[in-house]
């Protein structure tokens, strides 16, 4: 078998994230990073887009996800974001990391990261 590794790197949106007063009334930037890990034997065999993993589609749940979501912990928004790189019935493996940019004073950002395993993987 051979596998497809899907990177979508540095997914630059803006949300409500947080739970401090000033959080929960201003967007603010998060960066979200995905691995997504699928077997590609019949995409290489047939090019066909049907036997891919589809990136766009993904990303465009993500991205509605996030643009329309208030979330409280980054825990939760890394969580939904794995939930949905991991619902094409394929997927193996998925990993999401969600970046907070300025969250910390004294640190460019601060992230949290998750993966899953599929349960036929």
């Amino acid at each position: 078998m051979r596998t497809a590794i899907i990177n979508i790197k540095n997914l630059r949106l803006r949300t409500y994230i947080g739970f401090n007063p000033e959080e929960l009334e201003k967007q603010q930037d998060v960066v979200i990073n995905a691995e997504i890990h699928y077997p590609a034997d019949q995409a290489l065999e047939t090019d066909s887009e049907s036997n891919a993993v589809n990136y766009k589609d993904i990303t465009k749940k993500m991205i509605q996800h996030v643009e329309q979501g208030q979330f409280k912990l980054l825990e939760k928004l890394a969580g939904d974001l794995l939930d949905i790189a991991q619902t094409h019935p394929d997927v193996l493996f998925a990993r999401v990391s969600v970046d907070k940019p300025h969250a910390l004073r004294f640190a460019d950002s601060v992230s949290i990261t998750m993966e899953s395993h599929s349960r036929a993987g």
